[in-house]
């Protein structure tokens, strides 16, 4: 990923919303939090930009044996912390979603997407994947910024029925160890200093 300057960020934040994405969709795309898109977004001259860190792991995304390299890490942090009592492992749409099946894959266990739909935040917990209620499951997802959608994703879960027991990240761009009283593990923990 090379260097882009705010004006070419917000070149880039209007290309995507004109080619109809959400808020939620082009921060997934940028691997930058919906802030900070919200903030490209304005036409409005604003002093003070928020505080983010981009996060490019393009040069992982590209190679699945890349993907299983890092799930394999994945793997090892959930069995250390939640033992082999998981049963379903959920991807956040978009980016979590292929290390959440190849770490399904690894471990054997049923996999769940959760798909952002609106800019508020609200998501929706596939029907077409595994059931998650009344099961313990892991959350896995590339970068938390503010953790605004692990949060309503781990919210969605327990409105299932779901033990939510793991949340876990490529990179952890706060300072957080936990969300929502759920175990919050990042492989790379980014934050200013």
């Amino acid at each position: 990923m090379m260097q882009m300057s705010i004006d070419e960020l917000r070149d880039q934040v209007e290309s995507y919303r004109s080619d109809g994405l959400s808020t939620q969709q082009i921060a997934d795309e940028m691997s930058l939090s919906q802030t900070t898109v919200m903030w490209l977004s304005s036409k409005e001259t604003v002093e003070e930009q928020p505080k983010d860190i981009r996060v490019g792991w393009r040069s992982i995304a590209v190679k699945g044996a890349r993907i299983e390299a890092i799930s394999s890490i994945f793997c090892d942090i959930i069995e250390e912390e939640c033992g082999e009592e998981i049963e379903v492992v959920l991807g956040i749409s978009l980016n979590g979603i292929v290390f959440a099946q190849s770490v399904a894959s690894m471990m054997d266990l049923e996999i769940s997407i959760s798909r952002s739909i609106h800019d508020d935040g609200n998501g929706h917990i596939s029907d077409v994947y595994a059931d998650v209620r009344g099961k313990k499951v892991v959350i896995v997802d590339d970068v938390v910024s503010s953790g605004t959608t692990m949060k309503k994703t781990i919210k969605n879960l327990k409105d299932l029925g779901a033990d939510v027991q793991l949340c876990i990240v490529l990179a952890n761009k706060s300072t957080a160890d936990e969300l929502e009283g759920v175990a919050l593990r990042g492989l790379i923990r980014v934050v200013s200093v």
